[in-house]
């Protein structure tokens, strides 16, 4: 059953993807990695509903959304971009399958990264997140989400890539099976998979030529 929602605070994170922070409704609970549907209280809106992945914690009193723009598309992320606070949205129950299953390899691509980002940050705020690693592919430096942070909870274990233009102490190659067996030492362990259709299809093949197995693939089915 869909709930309404109020926007509280829009900020950006990057030149093209902003911060929105709303109320959350009381009885609303989500596993971090799922996804909701979201739709604009407006009219011509209404029945524009899309997908988007809450990147707050569970224990937040408020919901968070990390949303990317496309401002060469008119549509709903170019919409909701140009919101102001007091605005209302629904929201619908959460879905999915990407859900934390242990430690592993996150692989992300652009805004894939979202469903990551809340269990990255329920892991660091566990203080359980040193077993992980993440690759996180992007077109250029400009493009990549949340960076600092990422930096701050993994280190030396989080590695970023750039296909297009790149810059100093980040990779400048695409994820493919000779970058993965490059930078994965064990494929036996978990492995969580998210971005554009493409590039998670062949990151997933990549992983099973290389020996990962099948059961060990978490993904958005």
């Amino acid at each position: 059953m869909a709930q309404t929602i109020q926007l509280l605070m829009s900020t950006p994170v990057t030149h093209d993807t902003k911060r929105l922070v709303f109320t959350r409704p009381d009885d609303f609970d989500f596993t971090p990695g799922q996804g909701v549907e979201l739709a604009i209280d407006l009219p011509e809106w209404r029945d524009e509903k899309r997908p988007f992945t809450p990147t707050s914690l569970r224990s937040d009193r408020v919901l968070e959304f990390t949303i990317k723009g496309y401002a060469d598309h008119d549509g709903m992320t170019k919409k909701l971009h140009t919101l102001q606070p007091g605005a209302t949205l629904t929201i619908s129950e959460p879905f999915g399958t990407i859900a934390y299953r242990g430690p592993g390899v996150f692989v992300a691509g652009g805004a894939g990264i979202t469903p990551f980002i809340a269990i990255l940050r329920e892991l660091a705020q566990a203080g359980t997140i040193a077993r992980h690693s993440l690759i996180f592919s992007n077109k250029t430096p400009a493009n990549i989400i949340c960076q600092q942070e990422l930096m701050a909870y993994l280190g030396e274990r989080c590695c970023f890539t750039c296909t297009g233009e790149s810059a100093p102490g980040l990779a400048s190659r695409r994820v493919d099976e000779k970058f993965l067996a490059e930078k994965i030492s064990d494929f036996g362990q978990n492995f969580y998979v998210c971005g554009p259709p493409g590039f998670t299809e062949a990151v997933m093949a990549a992983l099973e030529s290389l020996g990962a197995d099948p059961q060990h693939l978490v993904f958005e089915e």
